[in-house]
C-alpha cells in the first residue's frame, strides 16, 4: 500500500475457531505491529470486508483470479488507498538476519529509571558484559515519534542490534521505552524535545548509581532527534564522556523540514516549479505557527492560507491537495507542543558549547537529515566552540537508518533486510573504545 513516499505491507490473517466463526487480525509488519483487532468481518462469495475500530480503518475488496486475489481499497482517517491482497496459506514474515537472538553472552536486566522532575518512569533494558568492569556505558536515544527501547521501525530493531554489538565488545548499554510507550509512564503526545532531555538526564543519573558502570565513562548515542538531545545534555553537564550523533541534525528544525520536503517532493515526481510553490506555502505556515502560540488562531490562519493557495492555483501539487479532514489532521500535528518546539530549536546553539569527544555519522542517501549540509553545520559549531575532539563521516550508500540502500527513500526501509551497515557498527565500537582508553 503506497502511503505518500512510503510503501507499507498490510497482512489480514483469517482463520476459523472451534465454533466455525471467523477470527481476523491485522498485521503491519513493516511497522513491527501484529495482531491488531478487527470489529467487523464479512466474507461472501465475491467480496471481503474487514473493519478495525482500533485503527479507525477498513478494507473492502472483490475476489478475483479464483480467490487468489482481492482487489480493493483501504480507508483510514478520511483517506483512501488502492490495495490488492494476495492469498497465502503460509504466515507472512519479514527477514531480519541481523536481529540478535538469545541466549546472549552477557547479562541483561530489566530496569526502571525515575524522572522525578517530571513524574515519569522509564522502563528499559541494561546490558552489561559478564566479566571485568566497571564498564564504559552508552545510553541510546531514539529518534522522533513514539519509539520503544529497540527503536522498532518497519520490522527493524536497530537499538537491539547496537546494544548487542557494543555489549559483546565490553561496553554496557542502556535503552528505554520512550515516555508513554511500552512499559514507560507519561504522555508522549504532550512532550517536547526538551522534556525528553530530562528523561535522558535521569538515565545518566541512574547509571551513575550502578556499581558495574564507570561513572566517568558514560556517553550518549542519539539517532535523528536523539542526535539533538545528546548535544543539549552535553552542553549542560560535565559528566557526559562522549556523544555519538547518528543522522543527528546540525540545522534548525525549520531548515530540516524544508530540506526533507523538497527531497520527498522531488522523489514524488513534482517539477521544480511545483516544489517551489509548495515550499512557499509551507514557509508561510511555519511563520504562522511561530508567531501564533494560540492553537485556534494558528489553525484559522493556516486554513486561510490553504484556501488562498487553492484558489490561486487549484492544480497545485503537494500540501495544498489535502482535503478538509487531512488538513485538520495536519494542523493538529503542526500545532502540537513537540512540533512547535522542534521548529525553532537550533542544534548549533548547543553544539558550540559541547567540549567532550563527538562522533557524527550521516548516510549519503539520507532523505530525512541530508548528510553534507548537516555535518558541515555540526563541524562548524564545534569549531566555533573550540572543540577539536570530533570525527565526522558520511557513509556511502547509507540511508537515514544506516542501511545500505539504492535510493534512500522511506519506502525502502522495510524492504531492506539489513538493519544497519556492519561498517557503521564497527566505526561506533572502535571509536568508543579508542576514546575510553
Amino acid at each position: 500500500m503506497k502511503v505518500g513516499a512510503a510503501e507499507l505491507t498490510l497482512v489480514i490473517n483469517i482463520s476459523i475457531d472451534e465454533n466455525n466463526n471467523y477470527v481476523v487480525t491485522i498485521d503491519s509488519p513493516d511497522q513491527g505491529v501484529k495482531g491488531i483487532t478487527t470489529s467487523k468481518i464479512s466474507i461472501t462469495s465475491d467480496s471481503l470486508i474487514v473493519k478495525s475500530a482500533a485503527l479507525r480503518g477498513s478494507y473492502s475488496g472483490a475476489f478475483a483470479e479464483n480467490y487468489s486475489v482481492a482487489k480493493g481499497e483501504w480507508k483510514q482517517s478520511g483517506m483512501t488507498f488502492p490495495l490488492d491482497l494476495h492469498h497465502s496459506l503460509e504466515q507472512y514474515s519479514v527477514k531480519r538476519p541481523q536481529e540478535p537472538k538469545p541466549p546472549y553472552p552477557y547479562s541483561e536486566k530489566e530496569v526502571v529509571v525515575k524522572n522525578e522532575e517530571q513524574n515519569v518512569e522509564l522502563a528499559g533494558t541494561l546490558t552489561m558484559p559478564e566479566k571485568g568492569g566497571p564498564f564504559p556505558a552508552v545510553i541510546l536515544i531514539t529518534g522522533s515519534g513514539p519509539q520503544d527501547r529497540n527503536e522498532g521501525l518497519m520490522g527493524h530493531k536497530p537499538f537491539l542490534l547496537i546494544a548487542d554489538y557494543l555489549t559483546r565488545r565490553g561496553i554496557a548499554v542502556l535503552r528505554v521505552d520512550d515516555r508513554g510507550v511500552g512499559k514507560s509512564t507519561g504522555k508522549f503526545s504532550e512532550a517536547t524535545t526538551l522534556n525528553f532531555v530530562t528523561d535522558v538526564a535521569s538515565e545518566i543519573d541512574f547509571l551513575k548509581t550502578q556499581k558495574e558502570i564507570d561513572p566517568a565513562k558514560i556517553g550518549l548515542l542519539g539517532h535523528s532527534e536523539g542526535g539533538l538531545i545528546a548535544p543539549i545534555l552535553a552542553s549542560e553537564r560535565n559528566d557526559v564522556a562522549f556523544i555519538i550523533l547518528l543522522a543527528g541534525p546540525g540545522l534548525s528544525g525549520e531548515k530540516i523540514l524544508t530540506m526533507q520536503t523538497k527531497i520527498l517532493n522531488k522523489n514524488e515526481g513534482l517539477t521544480d516549479k511545483e516544489i517551489d510553490a509548495d515550499q512557499q506555502l509551507r514557509d508561510k505556515i511555519y511563520q504562522v505557527i511561530k508567531k501564533n502560540p494560540n492553537d485556534d488562531k494558528a489553525a484559522l490562519k493556516v486554513k486561510a492560507l490553504f484556501k488562498s493557495a487553492k484558489k490561486k492555483n487549484p492544480d497545485l501539487k503537494g500540501l495544498s491537495q489535502l482535503d478538509d479532514n487531512q488538513l485538520n489532521i495536519f494542523i493538529q500535528q503542526i500545532t502540537s507542543p513537540w512540533y512547535r518546539t522542534f521548529l525553532v530549536l537550533n542544534p548549533t546553539d548547543y553544539l558550540s558549547k559541547v567540549h567532550c569527544p563527538v562522533l557524527a555519522l550521516n548516510g549519503s542517501l539520507d532523505v530525512q537529515v541530508p548528510a553534507t549540509e548537516n555535518l558541515k553545520a555540526i563541524e562548524k559549531a564545534l569549531i566555533f566552540g573550540g572543540n577539536s575532539k570530533y570525527t565526522t563521516d558520511i557513509i556511502p550508500q547509507a540511508n537515514h537508518l544506516f542501511q545500505i540502500a539504492k535510493t534512500g527513500n522511506i519506502d525502502e526501509y522495510g524492504k531492506i533486510e539489513q538493519t544497519m551497515s556492519p561498517e557503521v557498527l564497527e566505526k561506533i565500537s572502535d571509536w568508543i573504545q579508542k576514546e575510553m582508553r
